[in-house]
């Protein structure tokens, strides 16, 4: 049995106790587009140090805690670093759009029973699977 799934379910339970934490500690949904939305267009100017502190964390816990817990867990990204930095500007993009992101619609909209939050995960998730059939299927890019 391939237990490669259990690291999915284990990174979704940690951004789900990270939104949990957030919300609680400063009663806020967590919206990972946002908190970084608000430093690049300086809209979170009274609360950078709490945004640069989160971005730090998102940025660094993982780097410290995968060669304890999962030093043999590896990802499917491709290699070629082009695609991973316009993949990352198009999910940029895609977020300003619909006003949110993953975290903020998925994670905390979802658990919110928010309607807007759950029509945009069917759609970020069409977007992405759609995106993949093309890129990797149709045009052999990745």
């Amino acid at each position: 049995m391939n237990p490669e799934w259990i690291w999915g379910l284990i990174g979704g339970l940690l951004i789900g106790l990270g939104a949990a934490v957030y919300l609680l500690g400063n009663g806020r949904i967590m919206g990972a587009s946002g908190i970084l939305g608000g430093l690049v267009d300086g809209s979170g100017k009274s609360e950078a140090k709490e945004r640069l502190a989160f971005i730090a964390g998102v940025i660094v816990m993982p780097l410290l805690l995968k060669p304890l817990i999962a030093p043999q867990a590896a990802t499917h990204l491709t290699s070629d670093l082009a695609v991973v930095i316009i993949a990352g500007l198009l999910v940029g993009i895609g977020t300003r759009i619909a006003n949110g992101c993953t975290s903020g619609h998925g994670v905390c909209g979802i658990s919110r029973f928010s309607l807007r939050g759950m029509v945009a995960t069917v759609f970020y998730i069409l977007a992405g699977g759609i995106t993949l059939v093309l890129f990797r299927h149709v045009w052999g890019l990745i």
